[in-house]
């Protein structure tokens, strides 16, 4: 886990890349202060989406979460043709890899609800006031 490796940085990814938000993903390496928000943002959001997706905790946020994460790193390193990265990627891609995979996979899970049925959210759902639960959060 990255939280657990103080010397990972997502430094050398940012300055690898290579899309249409390029410009601004290597500006951001130049100052060391915004690197270190990028890294602790990076590592915790990594984190805390995947227990809520896996524990079924605020499903729906937490796939938002997860898509918005993955929008980023598409617009970072996107699968173009003839588009040459620092770390390959896992096999073959034309236009779709495995962040497209999974963005479309945490829209189906923010689209129906199964946290509801076997997650934490089904407790959550009989405890959290109507207020919250308008919200659309689980």
């Amino acid at each position: 886990m990255k939280i657990l490796n103080p010397k990972w940085t997502s430094l050398p990814y940012l300055l690898d890349s290579k899309g249409l938000a390029s410009s601004l993903f290597i500006g951001m390496t130049q100052d060391p202060s915004v690197m270190a928000i990028v890294d602790f943002m990076n590592q915790w959001s990594l984190f805390l989406i995947g227990l809520c997706l896996i524990l079924g905790f605020f499903s729906r946020l937490a796939s938002v979460g997860g898509m918005i994460l993955l929008c980023f790193y598409t617009l970072s390193h996107p699968s173009f043709i003839g588009a040459s990265y620092m770390m390959p990627f896992e096999g073959s891609y034309l236009w779709i890899d495995k962040n497209v995979v999974e963005f479309a996979a945490l829209g189906v899970l923010c689209a129906f609800s199964t946290s509801k049925i076997i997650g934490l959210d089904r407790l959550l759902v009989k405890v959290l006031p109507d207020s919250i639960l308008k919200l659309k959060l689980i």
